[in-house]
């Protein structure tokens, strides 16, 4: 008896902690998605992932100059005209310099003009002495002085002048580094993100946060990552549609624009130290057409089906 006893006392404890562990284990129930998966309605489907972008693409803002911000006359969300001025730098130095230019440049004019009374006077001179020549009234030492003081007031004449023309391009230069201290929209477009702020310093060359970004709304692109290997599915003709995020009933139409001529390394990468890239996407760029556009936003992630059908 007492070898079955222990075998039965040792399967109730066994029974005991399974009865025990599934009562503690928490019960989650099921929950369904907010919106379902997008499905393809193609038979024979290339299916990629899609980042929304301006038909501009994006064109980031830096300064040519550094300096203060003292002025920002536009906002996110604003439509700018090309040449409409983005970001105003502090001129106050510059100003300075074009006040000293422009007083350096009065006098070398007036040192031109100087100049050329002298040249005029000693060719006056020269023209009488000749005259008295003629007649003996003066030597032939005295002839040459003239002569001499009419090439050196002529050879003064042409520094004065370029140190007039000189004094004039330093001043043109002041003015281009006033006019490129705004810095201007280069095409018409949207702003789309500000990142700087007025009495922040502004660097200027390529900055890893660019001082504004803008695009062009219309139209609207979509570029699409397809793996090479799909790539040679892909036809201009071929229908695609695009579907948002989060919202499998809204479809977006698209239309062909172009392929991007260099396959890239895919970049949907999870971010660990030792990860390699493998894969190659080939970019193609469609167009989003029909007033449903205007729901999208830039930089929003969309699956994308392609009629792969040969």
């Amino acid at each position: 008896m007492k070898a079955l006893g222990l075998p039965f006392i040792a399967l109730i404890a066994v029974a005991f902690a399974v009865f025990s562990i599934v009562r503690s284990h928490p019960r989650r129930p099921r929950t369904e998605p907010p919106s379902p998966p997008p499905v393809s309605r193609f038979t024979n489907t290339i299916a990629a992932v899609g980042l929304v972008e301006p038909g501009s693409e994006l064109i980031e803002i830096a300064t040519p100059l550094s300096g203060i911000v003292v002025k920002l006359p536009v906002l996110v969300g604003q439509v700018v005209s090309m040449g409409e001025g983005l970001v105003e730098l502090d001129t106050r130095p510059l100003q300075a310099a074009r006040a000293s230019r422009t007083a350096a440049l009065a006098a070398a004019e007036a040192g031109a003009q100087t100049a050329l009374a002298n040249a005029d006077d000693q060719k006056d001179q020269l023209e009488r002495a000749e005259q008295l020549a003629r007649t003996a009234v003066i030597s032939p030492d005295e002839l040459s002085r003239r002569r001499f003081a009419l090439r050196i007031a002529d050879a003064r004449l042409v520094e004065a002048r370029a140190a007039a023309a000189t004094a004039r391009a330093e001043l043109a230069a002041v003015e281009v580094e006033l006019d490129r201290s705004i810095i201007r929209a280069p095409i018409a477009a949207t702003v789309l993100q500000v990142n700087v702020r007025p009495g922040e310093f502004a660097t200027a060359g390529v900055l890893p946060t660019p001082l504004m970004v803008l695009g062009s709304l219309k139209p609207l692109h979509v570029r699409v990552d397809v793996d090479e290997q799909e790539g040679l599915r892909v036809r201009p003709e071929a229908e695609a549609i695009a579907h948002r995020r989060g919202d499998a009933r809204a479809e977006f139409a698209l239309k062909f624009v172009r392929f991007e001529p260099l396959v890239v390394p895919k970049r949907s990468l999870t971010g660990g130290a030792t990860e390699r890239v493998d894969t190659r996407v080939l970019q193609v760029i469609y167009e989003v057409v029909g007033s449903e556009a205007a729901s999208l936003f830039i930089g929003q992630q969309v699956d994308v089906f392609i009629d792969g059908h040969h």
